[in-house]
């Protein structure tokens, strides 16, 4: 028989090899990510979350602590719902919903105690002594004033009472949409040419959806729960 040469053999391989190439990375898609949320990127944003509800919850409202689980899986039910896609869009409502709620100790309203609003900042369990911050009560965990309480209620077909607390409870017992305000405001309230600038990754694109759709101050507390949720969610700026 004629030996087969090395230069023979190889070509005969070459379709082999090729096939089993991996594919040529095309580039990842910066405005589209999926809606799906871990545990693990949770904690990198809300550390404090980390922690059992049992062991964290503050004993004057034990009920409304969730853990980074819970937090995640109900988040990234709301991406789904409200078709958020955009990692910066993601980050940027995860980072303002840690921040408002004490890292998701809190879906009411504690300071001053508005009947029918949403979580706010409680100084007396602020997490690493952040006792001076300035917290809007718009957008918090499970949502923000009674106004905007009864506008998502009414999105979920959830009987609006004229009792702004009663709302709430309806709102806050169900973890999907307690969970769910964040995607519904920023879909619903914020405009087309503010979600473009926000969905670019830039600070400038963020800055823009804190003060003119949320409607509050920027400031060094929020700057630093939003540059660790955009790391977390490997945010690029385009």
């Amino acid at each position: 028989m004629k030996p087969v040469s090395f230069a023979n053999a190889l070509y005969l391989l070459l379709p082999v090899l090729a096939s089993a190439m991996p594919a040529p990375i095309t580039g990842r898609d910066i405005h589209s990510r999926g809606t799906s949320i871990t545990a693990q990127q949770i904690i990198a944003i809300a550390p404090g979350a980390a922690q059992s509800c049992a062991s964290r919850a503050d004993k004057n409202a034990p009920t409304e602590c969730a853990d980074a689980e819970q937090a995640a899986t109900n988040i990234a039910k709301s991406f789904e719902k409200y078709q958020v896609t955009s990692p910066a869009e993601q980050a940027a409502v995860i980072s303002l919903l840690a921040l408002e709620s004490v890292e998701f100790l809190y879906n009411r309203n504690k300071v001053p105690g508005v009947a029918g609003q949403g979580s706010k900042y409680n100084p007396q369990s602020a997490p690493c002594g952040e006792k001076s911050l300035t917290w809007h009560p718009r957008l918090a965990r499970n949502m923000q004033s009674p106004a905007f309480n009864s506008k998502y209620a009414n999105s979920l077909n959830v009987a609006v009472s004229s009792d702004a607390a009663q709302t709430l409870d309806k709102l806050v017992e169900n973890l999907e949409w307690d969970f769910g305000s964040g995607a519904w405001f920023l879909t619903t309230q914020c405009s087309a040419d503010v979600r473009s600038a926000l969905q670019a990754g830039s600070e400038a694109g963020w800055q823009r959806y804190i003060t003119e759709c949320v409607q509050t101050q920027v400031t060094n507390q929020r700057k630093e729960y939003w540059q660790k949720a955009v790391k977390a969610l490997g945010v690029q700026s385009s």
